[in-house]
């Protein structure tokens, strides 16, 4: 049933990815459930790779203010308790390629190498990386805080040319 009465097109959320190590320091997770709870706050989608670590904390901060998330997993397992949605890719650390390409915009929290491919492979596609105490490398905006870095990612994910394209893709009007 179409409940829909203002005969207007909805603008989709925004989709922003959270990423960081599945093994993280307080401080991280902490990072973690901020952008989590802002993201949330904005309606934004957090998408993440599913796991613990960041990724569980920013899921936890998310759901904790109603927010809607979603864990691209790399194997075929339940992914961390505060998944909104759960998508069991089954594709190993492919799986990052699915992560960021399906984002407006990519917050790096801390990280190893993991968190290092998913950085390459954004800036690759054009993707906006926004970064609090993670890799320093060109192309990642460096943030003071979990708040900084999450609302220039809203911002950047509102401007982004995928968001900003019809739904049936085909480009401008």
């Amino acid at each position: 049933m179409n409940t829909d009465t203002g005969g207007e097109e909805r603008e989709r959320p925004v989709q922003v990815a959270v990423i960081g190590p599945g093994t993280c320091t307080p401080g991280e997770y902490a990072a973690g459930h901020t952008a989590g709870r802002i993201l949330a706050e904005n309606k934004a989608i957090l998408l993440c790779g599913g796991r613990g670590g960041v990724m569980e904390a920013a899921c936890r901060g998310a759901r904790g203010g109603n927010g809607t998330t979603v864990g691209i997993l790399p194997d075929a397992g339940g992914g961390n308790p505060y998944l909104s949605v759960v998508i069991r890719s089954d594709l190993g650390n492919a799986r990052n390629a699915v992560l960021v390409q399906s984002a407006d915009a990519v917050i790096a929290l801390g990280g190893a190498y993991g968190t290092l491919s998913e950085i390459a492979l954004a800036l690759k596609i054009g993707k906006a990386v926004f970064g609090f105490q993670t890799w320093d490398i060109a192309g990642v905006t460096r943030c003071t805080s979990p708040e900084d870095a999450t609302v220039r990612a809203l911002a950047a994910a509102r401007r982004s040319p995928v968001y900003r394209s019809p739904r049936d893709g085909r480009g401008s009007p």
